[in-house]
């Protein structure tokens, strides 16, 4: 680790330019032009350069999976600009990891060689993934994209866009339709099928891959459905790693270090990466660079779950009620500070088994230590964007457990009654919030008859199913929401925080 930067005038990031970047920086010690791909990585944004694809890389450093380069892919708008970016530096990165402890250090990956064409119908992506060298298909698409009913947790067939990539399965408009296509080609080519390995926050990741990639490949295919859920592998996985997104402020810094990187990453300095040994077709050795391979993934994913992500939820609703830009504000702010701790303690721990080497409360003050960085630039409102998919995925599961089991769930509740109060769209200063989930609108609307009718926000069956039915939360939700209006959010945090543990 270092934290000497460079004065020079900053290099393009680029192949021809890497022997010339400062000592200080790591880069491919490998020949790029001999590495052949083995992966193509769909919505290949932030998250993925500083996590899956820095796992490669490492490998790679160790003369090692010279076979499995990444491809990266999408299917947006915002994909054939991300490529094009890329494309121009050669599909280099650089990774920008902020230490609190020992200061910032800089390093330059170079496993990710080429990056699909972006176009309506996804022809190239499909012809690419039905190549035999392709052997694993990643995603991190969001935690909302895999097309689950929030209620039931089963596959939203109704969906616009599934009706239609099942009308038109050969022109899709989904990555899981360009995966199908991809699978077709390959089974009436010969050629083996690969792993669809799921790298997005839900629990059962490799699951809820598998049934959104087989249901709909029965809407048009019941055949290559079936096929596809017999050959095909989906390994579950837990991905950790806290990256901001890029702005103005990261690419100046990767300038400071004398790289003129239009899309560089930044990061925390923790990783992990715990996977389920499933590979119908191979995959790289990235247990020996600090990745775990086992069969107990869903022990380390609920932990990861409902400590990190649901405890994310916990502070970013009050946070941007009170204003605060970073998660590191957040904890910096008295009362939400000790309100997440009394959450996470009392609420959310008991509901989380111990993993090797780690129990919840000490994960807790982990987090606890990775949130408060102030170097991550990691803001309020990235993490409260999209609500809709988080509570559901992580907030609801918990609340539910502590319902069936009669364990506390005043916080679990206030946690609901802030989101609520958020998606009201003014701040406790008069500022507007911005639209901040698909949702939006609907949120918007049913916020603010809450404001007057407190069930209202728990009639939403699409987000609660049958909680609003489940008394204790019922009555709690609505005994914290008037008081968020009536008292404010830090009244109320402390409100919830003077109440002993016996309630």
């Amino acid at each position: 680790m270092s934290n000497n930067k460079q004065n020079a005038l900053p290099l393009t990031l680029s192949n021809a330019n890497l022997s010339a970047l400062p000592a200080t920086i790591i880069r491919p010690n490998y020949d790029r032009a001999k590495l052949t791909p083995g992966i193509i990585h769909i919505g290949l944004g932030n998250f993925h350069r500083a996590h899956q694809s820095w796992y490669l890389h490492r490998l790679m450093q160790q003369g090692l999976a010279l076979d499995w380069a990444i491809i990266g892919a999408g299917v947006r708008p915002y994909d054939e600009t991300q490529r094009q970016k890329m494309a121009a530096q050669d599909y280099l990165t650089t990774l920008i990891e902020l230490d609190p402890a020992t200061g910032t250090s800089a390093e330059v990956v170079g496993s990710m060689i080429d990056y699909v064409e972006v176009v309506e119908g996804n022809h190239p992506l499909i012809e690419r993934m039905a190549t035999a060298d392709i052997r694993i298909v990643a995603l991190t698409v969001t935690e909302g994209g895999y097309y689950i009913d929030p209620a039931t947790k089963g596959f939203d067939a109704a969906h616009p866009d599934i009706v239609h990539d099942a009308e038109n399965p050969d022109t899709p408009c989904t990555v899981f339709g360009a995966m199908i296509a991809a699978l077709k080609l390959r089974r009436e080519r010969g050629i083996a099928p690969f792993t669809g390995m799921c790298c997005d926050n839900l629990q059962g990741n490799g699951a809820i891959l598998r049934q959104t990639v087989v249901s709909l490949a029965g809407l048009s295919d019941p055949a290559l459905a079936e096929w596809i859920d017999q050959q095909c592998s989906f390994p579950n996985s837990m991905v950790d790693c806290i990256v901001p997104a890029t702005g103005p402020n990261e690419i100046a810094m990767a300038r400071e270090f004398g790289i003129d990187d239009a899309v560089p990453v930044t990061h925390e300095s923790f990783r992990q990466w715990v996977i389920e040994d499933d590979f119908c077709a191979g995959r790289p050795e990235w247990d020996k660079v600090g990745a775990t391979f086992t069969d107990a993934v869903h022990d380390y994913e609920t932990m990861k779950i409902r400590i990190l992500n649901a405890g994310h939820q916990v502070l970013a609703n009050a946070g941007e009620l009170l204003g605060l830009e970073t998660i590191a504000d957040c904890m910096a702010h008295p009362a939400l500070a000790q309100f997440f701790t009394k959450v996470e303690q009392r609420e959310i721990a008991p509901h989380v088994k111990p993993v090797p080497d780690m129990q919840p409360h000490a994960y807790i003050e982990l987090i606890e230590t990775r949130f408060a960085n102030p170097a991550i630039l990691d803001t309020t409102r990235r993490v409260a964007f999209d609500g809709s998919s988080r509570h559901t995925g992580f907030v609801l599961p918990i609340l539910r457990d502590a319902l069936a089991s009669d364990a506390p769930v005043e916080g679990l509740s206030l946690v609901e009654a802030l989101w609520a109060r958020m998606c009201a769209g003014k701040r406790e200063d008069g500022s507007s919030i911005a639209a901040n989930d698909p949702f939006w609108d609907k949120l918007n609307a049913t916020a603010l008859r809450a404001k007057a009718e407190p069930n209202a926000w728990l009639e939403m069956r699409q987000t609660y199913g049958d909680l609003a039915e489940q008394s204790r939360f019922a009555q709690a939700f609505a005994k914290w929401l008037p008081l968020l209006w009536e008292q404010g959010v830090e009244a109320t945090l402390q409100q919830y925080c003077a109440q002993p543990d016996s309630v």
